[in-house]
């Protein structure tokens, strides 16, 4: 008696026949296609903070990859699909230095973990100008608005997807007195200019915004400290936080002069994806993740993932490699992606954004999924996080 089949081979052998059912010329002797893509990585110095209780990986945003690299070859070589991943780093010069894979210099199809201004300075090099650029680690609303590009897509949320999340969350609970502490960090600034322009769009205010001070050591005198420097802040019934670099917001909870629930980068955080995500199949991704690289997914792991398993899934589909084929369909309405969301995955026309939704969760659970409902919108209710068309000053994809 032959041996039962394990539960991802049983998986894997049903997406093969649900795809020779949906292209039933594709099969094992069609010819075999070679998926080369790229993963350039810079070394980002993160600033100084309180605490190192929570490191950030050495492979983060690559461990998703590897993972994404794993899906699209369990599912490409029931059609003769192969796929590899080389991996750069993008020294303070602009050089690019080949540390794994097959290649020597990137190829066409390219996922980039960089700071903003990086991104664009990678996106607008002349042999970059026909690749197909996806980037996984950069929030700034302005890639996806005035200084956009044709070549280059997003999987990362931006900081405006996640504040008009928590802003659709705000107005659902009528918890509408509103105070705001916010870092000096640039990503601090970005993610709280976001919230203010989220809270105002959605009919909100905040009453007070305060910044932070920058020679506390909350290690020693929280409990102490904290409550005097928020006893001047108005009644509220909720603290916003934006602390992007992971300093000092950690220390919040429980040490205000009111106690009140706290948002933002702390307490209730609007986020792509955490560890407390299990529903719609996440656990299952979440145990794979876990398996490989030993620690939970965070959000530019997924971002990568997803930006992975978008080149496989427009491969698959189309059964090509060049970019410009493989961008078109990405940015048609053909295209979606399983993202373990509740909702298929797709990209915004006119800026190169994907649509998907934006978890707010506390550390141990699940607090709401935004869109939240009530929300709507003619297209689909994912449009009312982050840029709409008319909101959107891009001018260079299709609309």
């Amino acid at each position: 008696m032959s041996k039962l089949l394990s539960v991802p081979k049983l998986v894997f052998l049903g997406l093969f026949l649900c795809t020779l059912m949906v292209y039933p010329h594709t099969g094992m002797s069609q010819q075999s296609v070679e998926v080369n893509i790229s993963y350039v990585r810079e070394v980002i110095q993160r600033p100084p903070v309180l605490s190192n209780l929570d490191p950030i990986p050495i492979n983060e945003g690559l461990a998703g990859a590897e993972l994404g690299t794993s899906d699209n070859a369990d599912t490409g070589k029931f059609l003769g699909h192969s796929y590899s991943l080389s991996v750069f780093t993008l020294s303070d010069d602009g050089t690019l230095v080949p540390e794994s894979g097959p290649l020597s210099t990137p190829g066409d199809l390219i996922l980039i973990n960089a700071t903003s201004p990086t991104v664009l300075a990678f996106a607008d090099r002349p042999e970059n100008k026909s690749r197909l650029i996806i980037n996984v680690r950069s929030q700034d609303i302005t890639l996806r608005d005035g200084e956009c590009r044709a070549n280059l897509l997003h999987t990362i949320s931006s900081h405006a997807m996640r504040a008009d999340a928590l802003s659709q969350f705000l107005l659902l609970r009528r918890w509408d007195d509103l105070v705001m502490i916010q870092g000096r960090h640039p990503e601090d600034q970005a993610f709280g200019d976001a919230i203010v322009r989220a809270i105002a769009k959605f009919g909100l205010k905040i009453k007070q915004t305060k910044d932070w001070i920058s020679d506390a050591d909350l290690r020693r005198s929280a409990a102490s400290e904290l409550p005097l420097f928020t006893q001047s802040l108005p009644k509220h019934d909720i603290l916003i936080v934006a602390d992007e670099a992971d300093d000092f917001a950690r220390y919040l909870p429980y040490n205000t002069w009111l106690p009140r629930p706290i948002a933002g980068s702390e307490g209730i955080v609007p986020t792509t994806w955490s560890a407390a995500v299990e529903s719609w199949g996440a656990a299952q991704l979440q145990n794979r993740f876990d398996e490989g690289a030993k620690r939970a997914m965070r959000p530019i792991n997924y971002a990568a993932w997803a930006a992975i398993r978008t080149f496989g899934e427009a491969v698959t589909r189309t059964n090509k490699t060049d970019s410009a084929s493989l961008r078109t369909y990405i940015l048609s309405d053909a295209f979606e992606l399983a993202g373990f969301k509740g909702r298929k995955l797709t990209y915004r026309r006119w800026n190169g954004q994907m649509r998907q939704v934006i978890h707010l969760v506390q550390p141990r659970a699940v607090v709401a999924n935004a869109p939240l409902p009530g929300f709507l919108h003619q297209r689909t209710e994912l449009d009312t996080l982050g840029l709409d068309l008319p909101e959107s000053a891009c001018e260079l994809f299709e609309g």
